[in-house]
């Protein structure tokens, strides 16, 4: 289907401006009808970018000025690589599937000519030309920062709600303590002997309490964005101490054996989120007690945690709906929990399957990808 540029069939004149006539000058985009780039120019909110073989820019849109800072005649020539982040430069290269041209999506930081990072959204797609054999890569730039933003708002606003929802088992489990601690004052008070040992009991009982206020003041941070390698065994550690409480309330064993060795180049702050998240969703499905397994396994490629639970389990015909605003299975759920963690792990380029047991209860199991720091 053609365009003339003068006028359209209901006779609209469209009105198409002067494209950079440095990027016209392109041999490689030569072939472009100039009135076609300047439709692009003019109307587009996105980045687009054609790239050479080499992984080259030999076009800029204009829209690089108001999303960037840079003049289109800044990028010409550089590699796309230089442009993004390290650790995303090295996920692009290692899963852009070169074997096929279907468009493909990635989110990435894009530093701006200020030297800071945007959140950006990347579609690109590899052309071949069949009457010359050359490569093309064609690619989009979104900036998603709003979206980020919102994004950031419902995370905080859901760490609130978990925070105000574990709270009745916390005090429960530091009620214990305080109590414990009351009696030995009494004791003391009272001038019995081995004071030593009573102390070394009450020391203990503090530091009990200060580990699950800690892990409870976690929640109510905003999350940070610095990504290094961090153990999962004290990842996993921590979040069991915070749900704890709440899993005892409802006779539920929350069972781990971790290597110590497994790590993930991640944000501490943000995998504890998402481990909170689907270990407490995994609480409130058991209502008749049980038993929570969480396991991890590594392959050259991957580093996997799975999370088992003994409830009744999620129907085949709703799982693909998990995720989607709003969409919950729980009479006070807000829906949000499994949107917020597949966001989080798509900032890591890990992703979560969830899969009905053959027996009993459900498995989620979330997948990161083996990045060397």
């Amino acid at each position: 289907m053609g365009y003339d540029n003068r006028m359209r069939d209901d006779k609209e004149t469209i009105h198409i401006a002067e494209t950079e006539p440095t990027q016209l000058n392109n041999p490689q985009l030569s072939s472009l009808p100039s009135f076609m780039l300047a439709w692009v120019e003019n109307n587009s909110h996105d980045i687009i970018l054609v790239l050479d073989a080499l992984g080259r820019l030999t076009y800029v849109s204009k829209t690089v000025e108001s999303i960037l800072g840079y003049h289109p005649s800044d990028l010409v020539g550089k590699l796309w690589h230089e442009l993004i982040s390290a650790e995303d430069a090295s996920y692009m290269k290692d899963n852009f599937d070169e074997t096929h041209t279907q468009t493909q999506s990635f989110t990435m930081n894009v530093v701006n000519r200020d030297g800071k990072y945007i959140w950006s959204e990347c579609s690109a797609a590899k052309i071949v030309d069949q009457e010359n054999g050359r490569t093309y890569y064609l690619a989009t730039i979104a900036d998603i920062r709003d979206k980020k933003e919102v994004e950031e708002m419902m995370i905080r606003s859901e760490k609130m709600s978990v925070a105000g929802q574990l709270a009745a088992g916390i005090a429960h489990e530091i009620r214990n303590p305080l109590t414990s601690l009351k009696g030995f004052l009494q004791l003391l008070q009272a001038g019995v002997k081995r004071k030593e040992e009573y102390y070394n009991i009450m020391i203990e009982e503090i530091e009990k309490m200060e580990t699950i206020t800690s892990e409870l003041l976690f929640i109510s941070k905003p999350l940070t964005d610095n990504k290094k390698m961090e153990s999962i065994a004290a990842m996993i550690h921590d979040v069991v101490v915070l749900l704890q409480p709440q899993a005892k309330m409802k006779n539920i064993e929350i069972e781990y054996t971790i290597s110590k060795k497994e790590q993930i180049f991640c944000d501490r702050s943000q995998v504890k989120q998402v481990l909170i998240n689907l270990v407490k969703n995994a609480i409130e499905a058991m209502d008749d007690g049980g038993k929570i397994r969480l396991i991890t396994h590594s392959t050259d490629t991957h580093v996997e945690i799975n999370i088992v639970d003994e409830g009744p389990g999620i129907p085949e015909e709703i799982i693909h709906k998990l995720g989607e605003p709003f969409f919950t299975t729980k009479q006070s759920g807000t829906g949000l929990g499994i949107m917020i963690t597949k966001q989080i792990l798509e900032r890591h380029h890990a992703f979560l399957e969830i899969k009905a047991n053959e027996q009993m209860g459900s498995t989620f199991r979330i997948l990161f990808p083996v990045i060397m720091n």
